[in-house]
């Protein structure tokens, strides 16, 4: 069962399987590490929920939430 990226909870890791967006942000989401197959970890969530820190490749990367959805992982 796949989970997106959003769904991790400070100190829970995942392996990116997907991205369901197109454009841009999928160019700069390929940009910044998330490939298919790439070990991610949420590192902390800001007090409202929205932006969250995940350690990408050795550097912590905040998304929105809206952004952060569209990344499948398991």
């Amino acid at each position: 069962m796949s989970y997106s990226l959003y769904d991790l909870m400070p100190g829970q890791s995942g392996v990116v399987t997907a991205l369901e967006t197109t454009g841009s942000m999928r160019r700069r989401l390929m940009d910044i590490g998330l490939v298919k197959g790439t070990f991610v970890t949420c590192v902390g969530v800001s007090p409202f929920g929205d932006p969250s820190a995940y350690l990408i490749r050795g550097a912590v990367i905040a998304l929105r939430k809206q952004d952060s959805q569209t990344v499948l992982i398991h």
